[in-house]
């Protein structure tokens, strides 16, 4: 287990790292890259949407722009309060300071459930995804974004280290042990890392 998929040990990295964050997000996780995955979520402009790790908000931006019932939760409040400071007066959004490994939600609450860059801060991330399913309604559609595994040992190695890295193969058991359907798998990047990012797309069993 890296470092930084202790929990407390992630809520202090972003107690600082929350001061910069969105001008280095962008080398890394960018608006195109965003809305491209967006556009294959295909929300309804009905459906309720649930925005796990939701951070400064940055994902929760363009999902209001598509359903207005959107629920954006992070365990970080250095990070929900940058995220409250763009959309806090925005009723299409509510903000909830919370667990990934325990969502304060309902079984089948959501249409729809999308989370960008938290899946390698969780310890149990098979746990977690099952926690996900349970709050997706039947049917409903669940997106993650996670860091691609580099390709040389010494680098997945040196990566691990620090948080979870995987790549389509590991991404693919995860979805599987965690009950999903209809698992499809793609990287995306910026143009000096186009395959920086892994993308899974799956559905609740009905």
């Amino acid at each position: 287990m890296g470092i930084l998929e202790d929990k407390g040990r992630a809520r202090l990295f972003y107690k600082y790292l929350s001061r910069i964050y969105d001008r280095i997000n962008p080398f890394i996780w960018t608006e195109s890259m965003r809305d491209d995955a967006i556009d294959r979520f295909d929300v309804d402009a009905d459906d309720r949407v649930l925005d796990v790790g939701c951070g400064t908000g940055f994902a929760t931006q363009a999902l209001v722009e598509e359903t207005d019932d959107v629920y954006g939760l992070d365990q970080s409040p250095h990070q929900l309060e940058r995220a409250l400071g763009k959309l806090g007066d925005d009723d299409r959004v509510e903000f909830v300071l919370g667990d990934a490994e325990r969502l304060p939600y309902e079984t089948d609450s959501f249409d729809k459930v999308w989370s960008s860059g938290s899946i390698e801060y969780w310890p149990e991330p098979v746990q977690t995804l099952r926690e996900i399913r349970r709050v997706c309604r039947p049917g409903g559609t669940v997106l993650i974004v996670g860091p691609n595994e580099p390709k040389s040992r010494i680098g997945r190695a040196l990566a691990n280290a620090i948080m979870l890295f995987y790549g389509e193969a590991e991404a693919d058991r995860m979805f599987e042990a965690a009950g999903f359907e209809e698992v499809e798998h793609w990287t995306d990047g910026p143009s000096h890392k186009p395959d920086v990012a892994v993308i899974s797309m799956a559905r609740v069993p009905e």
